[in-house]
């Protein structure tokens, strides 16, 4: 039983990064091995829980608001209320993958020891792809992989075809790194690694130049040193302050090297690939009026990118498949029961993860959570300016940061190995 729900485990970390790898998973192909690996792992799993009488669901209350979406999929299908059924078809398919993955990710991922694997695969992770990011840049700066040449206007970073959403992947990976330094998750031993990796992605982020992603990190920074000043008054311990000066001299020293150019010049002029201000005015007030035109059910999920021409306002040539604003879109798409879900998973989210957070536990769950909220906090502001979260692998990415500021907290009682190398 052990050796299949390690399989589980794999499974999903290679679902996680194979998503990321896979040009963010945007494609047809990439889509449907997504899809096809999230049924496959579910059925895994369905079938060891059948063999084991006394095994436990671990049910989330963010589940509720998910099958909330995925139901509004389906009555728009069933009452033939959507502009287009085949993407919301398809559509449908997505949200249950993404759903799927979030309630095994909660069922395989419970213990200490298998959440701080799957701690360390994050934070490898966002040190991989960063790297890899930056070394592309200065080598082959219009391709991807050093092979794929997009032809359509596009301005790709790492293994995604827009540097937003390169952007949108360090904003979710990079906090639990920091929060480990600034919270003390991570023993003396490993905060020379652990600063390593955390300092590379830094600096990918400015290197890429999106003036969102800037912002959204910026924005978790604050939340972290919020967190830090409540994290006092709950009894934490000090945090190691001149160790986390010399790791922010190091990111300042290696963004003016790699990357402060690019960023000043992204925010002091545009270039052919980017949307303007008003372009993105302009097309939430598109989306806003396709949900006037459709205010209870909306149009129909996945279906903006047939609509929206009709409501076009400012047209520059371009093909709109998504507006630029995740709340406007998902709530033209789906309406004011759309908005109910919304809402009610937000609320869902802050609540338990507010309690995580307060209850008293060791330092690496408290960085644990710190570091997951400030990622899901900074994806949630950069979504009102760009569409994150209808990129799958930033989707399933943000997901799994819902589930980890969630997660239950291990008490102070409760004695558990220390963080090593030998946890990965």
């Amino acid at each position: 039983m052990a050796i299949a729900m390690n399989v589980i485990r794999v499974g999903l970390c290679l679902l996680f990064a194979g998503s990321v790898l896979a040009f963010g998973a945007v494609e047809v192909w990439s889509e449907s091995l997504l899809e096809i690996g999230a049924a496959v792992l579910f059925l895994f799993w369905a079938m060891l829980a059948s063999r084991k009488q006394d095994a436990k669901i671990q049910w989330s209350p963010l589940n509720w608001p998910l099958l909330g979406l995925i139901g509004i999929g389906l009555l728009q299908l069933l009452f033939q209320a959507t502009a287009y059924p085949f993407l919301t078809r398809t559509e449908l398919l997505k949200l249950v993958a993404y759903f799927l993955i979030f309630f095994l990710t909660a069922q395989v991922f419970r213990t200490r020891s298998e959440l701080s694997r799957l701690v360390w695969f994050v934070i490898l992770l966002c040190f991989t792809v960063s790297l890899f990011g930056i070394i592309q840049h200065f080598t082959s700066s219009n391709e991807i992989y050093w092979t794929q040449h997009f032809k359509t206007e596009s301005a790709p970073f790492g293994p995604y075809i827009n540097r937003n959403h390169f952007a949108g992947f360090v904003e979710l990976t990079l906090p639990i790194g920091l929060a480990m330094l600034a919270f003390q998750g991570v023993d003396k031993d490993l905060f020379p690694l652990m600063s390593l990796l955390t300092i590379v992605p830094i600096g990918a982020l400015f290197l890429s130049g999106s003036r969102g992603g800037i912002i959204g990190f910026a924005f978790e920074l604050g939340i972290l040193a919020l967190l830090l000043r409540i994290g006092r008054s709950l009894g934490m311990k000090s945090t190691r302050i001149m160790a986390l000066g010399v790791v922010a001299l190091i990111s300042l020293a290696l963004i003016a090297w790699v990357g402060a150019g690019m960023a000043i010049e992204r925010f002091s002029n545009l270039n052919s690939h980017d949307v303007s201000l008003d372009r993105r005015v302009s097309m939430s007030r598109g989306a806003a009026h396709i949900f006037l035109d459709h205010p209870i059910k909306g149009c129909g999920l996945g279906t903006l990118v047939a609509v929206y021409p009709r409501y076009e306002t400012a047209y520059d040539g371009r093909l709109v498949d998504h507006v630029h604003n995740d709340y406007i879109e998902t709530l033209a798409e789906t309406g004011l029961l759309g908005a109910l879900c919304g809402l009610s998973f937000l609320w869902v989210l802050y609540r338990e993860a507010r309690k995580s957070f307060a209850t008293e536990q060791r330092a690496f769950s408290r960085a644990l959570h710190a570091g997951a909220i400030a990622a899901v906090g900074g994806l949630l502001l950069h979504s009102f300016v760009d569409f994150n979260l209808q990129i799958p692998a930033n989707a399933l990415l943000f997901l799994l940061l819902v589930y980890l500021a969630t997660s239950p907290p291990w008490a102070l009682s409760y004695k558990v190995p220390k963080v090593t190398l030998s946890a990965t």
